[in-house]
């Protein structure tokens, strides 16, 4: 008996002509964000990127070779001239949202809906990171292998290699270095901080000042 409501439900949304209409509703918003907008888009080799992932204006954007973009990521050129500019080998999680076009929100009796859209171009460099959610506005240009945190609003540029977050984005880190490149930078250092050392002991103990600083460049200069 538990199973015969849920039957009936499923013959009634079965026999009901709506749930036609929807689904003719859902292929056509599949045809025209995503199925023809791929046809107008500047693909580099081996891109991949969810079915679900939808575009507007696509001549207007251009993705690098190896890049993906992940599941319900929203990605709209402007009307006229905003461009988006993905590079290579950059990494989209779910649900990123990059514009190349705001509206106006002048104070006023027009709307903001009727107000003219501003349209500045969009730049996302070779190995960038954007995770789940992150909303990138017009003009924003993001650096070369830069990282964005989930959730993260980017309103302003990045510099390349950071590591940035927050509502609206910031930087709060930079990636690491290989291994050996941290240890060379580290040795380096260490190398720098013994020299000026030993230089101004040498110094001081001869009680020179113009040795001391003598010395002090010699050992910046050897750094």
């Amino acid at each position: 008996m538990s199973r015969m409501p849920r039957l009936s439900g499923a013959a009634r949304s079965l026999l009901d002509v709506r749930t036609y209409l929807h689904a003719f509703r859902l292929a056509h918003f599949s045809s025209y964000s995503h199925v023809r907008q791929v046809r107008r888009l500047r693909l580099g080799e081996g891109v991949s990127m969810a079915p679900n992932v939808s575009f507007r204006n696509a001549e207007r954007i251009s993705i690098g070779a190896g890049s993906h973009l992940g599941e319900h990521s929203v990605i709209w050129a402007g009307n006229s001239t905003g461009r988006v500019t993905i590079g290579e080998k950059c990494l989209f999680a779910p649900n990123v949202t990059i514009t190349a076009s705001n509206y106006g929100i002048v104070q006023g009796d027009v709307a903001i809906m009727d107000q003219p859209k501003d349209e500045r171009d969009v730049v996302i460099g070779d190995g960038a990171w954007l995770g789940a959610n992150v909303v990138v506005l017009a003009g924003v240009t993001i650096g070369e292998g830069a990282v964005v945190a989930a959730g993260a609003v980017v309103t302003k540029d990045l510099p390349a290699q950071c590591i940035a977050g927050g509502v609206p984005a910031k930087v709060i880190g930079t990636r690491p270095l290989p291994t050996s490149a941290a240890t060379a930078v580290t040795d380096a250092s260490e190398t720098y901080a013994s020299e000026t050392y030993a230089a101004e002991t040498v110094a001081s103990e001869s009680g020179d000042v113009e040795v001391a600083a003598d010395a002090t460049a010699a050992a910046e200069a050897a750094a």
